[in-house]
């Protein structure tokens, strides 16, 4: 049986992950396509869910009086993790396959021609080059197929960070 603080703060902070990233998403759609290509938007959206789940877990932490067991860390951030991973990946589905299916197409275009530029600026030869393209091209990854594929994939990047935060987060054992 989960404690109630643990499954109130995972929920809680997950949809608290969730709609802090299907905003950020929506503002990167606002503002400018080509800024799903720009790595430090990336950074910006690592640092506000790690940020979220520092505070989630020292919360967590508190309100159980420092008695936080590596299993109860784990599980208090992986529910919201996972929560998390769900709304976005809800989100992204809606947004670029209900609301802009066109959207798709468009970042699609512009991550062909970021992928050709930076393979060329790293010296690579054209036939790796034209064979990246088509593979691209052939490829759809706002399609809801593979947003839910990616979204798997983050649930397993989620659980590794689940076990580092768990370690830090967990509480000291004393020695008898």
């Amino acid at each position: 049986m989960i404690n109630e603080v643990i499954k109130k703060n995972g929920i809680t902070y997950g949809v608290m992950i969730g709609i802090a990233s299907a905003l950020f998403t929506a503002t990167i759609y606002a503002v400018d396509l080509h800024l799903f290509t720009a790595w430090w938007m990336g950074i910006i959206g690592i640092a506000i869910s790690v940020t979220i789940s520092i505070i989630l877990l020292s919360k967590t932490k508190k309100e159980l009086k420092g008695v936080f067991p590596f299993k109860d860390a784990f599980t208090t951030y992986f529910i919201a993790a996972v929560i998390g991973v769900l709304i976005s990946t809800t989100f992204n589905i809606v947004l670029f396959n209900v609301i802009d299916p066109g959207a798709k197409e468009t970042l699609n275009e512009i991550m062909i021609k970021y992928t050709a530029n930076m393979m060329q600026k790293f010296g690579a030869p054209a036939s790796s080059i034209n064979e990246a393209i088509d593979k691209m091209k052939a490829s759809s990854p706002y399609s809801t197929f593979e947003l839910l594929k990616g979204s798997a994939f983050a649930i397993v990047i989620s659980a590794i960070f689940g076990l580092i935060f768990a370690a830090f987060f967990k509480s000291k054992t004393t020695q008898e």
